[in-house]
């Protein structure tokens, strides 16, 4: 049962795209922090300040229902997948694999989400949203094909995004000329990036099912405040042996704005846009992250976009101007007793 009004449509779009476009833009801003901070590190503070911040959205709102065992359960699965898992299974996979074949998976995305809209949330996805999923996907994966080395960095970057990098550095693959063993090890990179898909979509529909149940605010300290506990004994560990002397005052005040921008913004976007916008439909949006990236990577860091680059955003937001434009949703209720 909603226990909060439901805001419009165009707001609720608006929502994810700048929640998306956050993401990218920060990621691709965030490479200084790693110069100086080990991601263990960076992952606990991150957590830790965006803890403090949103300190006052962990209590429950008066006209909030207790959450019931299913509800404290799918808070726990959100941040565990989407904070945590997520990160280990797409290093490991980009790490394995090469960064093209990674570009084509990642791209899926958007695909996952309706598909797992569809079985567990029981949405009805229309042609047109389809449609606009292709078009997303296809755009995506031309910029992956046309600049695969900018993916890799890209992807590279993510493990600051989600801050839950659980080693020290990323595993070795065994450049010997043993084909069969090369073969077998890009299988495994290709799961893994499969599993991390598959992470991140469930993240979305999970999401969804929270906001009937919890108000924005409450999701994003909740999940946060997991990620921090999920982070303290690693955090702590590397803390002990770090040099703080060396970190400076321009890099805090980039952390803060990172841990605020990560932890508290996007999320309390993301979620707030997804109180009117289907699961399925939501899942377009996330072409903004690349994008926005790019847009960083270009006007920021002085990098250049080809014409097939251009060419590819321009099909994904083909895709996102096609899911935007108004039609009726409905929903049903089928197989929602899966999530429980």
């Amino acid at each position: 049962m909603t226990t909060h009004h439901t805001i419009n449509r165009t707001t609720a779009i608006a929502c994810l795209i700048l929640s998306m476009s956050l993401v990218g833009s920060y990621v691709a801003l965030s490479k200084p922090l790693t110069l100086v901070l080990p991601v263990l590190l960076l992952a606990w503070l991150r957590f830790g300040i965006g803890g403090l911040a949103m300190l006052h959205w962990l209590k429950k709102p008066m006209h909030e229902p207790l959450m019931t065992p299913q509800t404290k359960r799918l808070v726990f699965i959100e941040s565990l997948l989407g904070n945590f898992l997520f990160s280990i299974c797409m290093l490991y996979g980009v790490s394995m694999t090469s960064a093209v074949n990674a570009g084509i998976i990642m791209a899926m995305i958007p695909a996952v989400v309706a598909l797992m809209s569809w079985v567990f949330l029981g949405e009805r996805i229309s042609l047109r949203i389809w449609a606009a999923i292709a078009l997303g996907v296809l755009g995506i994966i031309l910029y992956t094909l046309s600049n695969s080395e900018h993916f890799s960095q890209f992807i590279r970057r993510l493990e600051v995004d989600f801050s839950i990098e659980i080693l020290s550095s990323s595993p070795k693959i065994d450049k010997t000329p043993n084909a069969a063993a090369h073969a077998s090890q890009s299988w495994l990179g290709s799961l893994l990036l499969l599993a991390a898909v598959l992470c991140e979509a469930a993240y979305a529909v999970i999401g969804k099912k929270l906001t009937t149940a919890l108000s924005p605010k409450r999701i994003s300290a909740l999940i946060n405040a997991w990620g921090f506990a999920l982070m303290t004994p690693l955090g702590i560990y590397v803390a002990w042996q770090f040099d703080f002397h060396n970190v400076s005052m321009s890099n805090w005040l980039l952390l803060v704005f990172y841990a605020l921008a990560a932890s508290v913004w996007s999320v309390w976007l993301w979620m707030t846009g997804l109180r009117a916008i289907p699961a399925s439909a939501a899942g377009v949006y996330t072409v903004f992250l690349p994008i926005a990236a790019a847009l960083v990577g270009v006007f920021v860091l002085g990098e250049n976009l080809n014409t097939i680059q251009i060419f590819g955003f321009g099909l994904a937001l083909l895709g996102v101007v096609l899911a935007t434009l108004p039609t009726r949703e409905p929903t049903g209720e089928f197989a929602t007793s899966l999530l429980k």
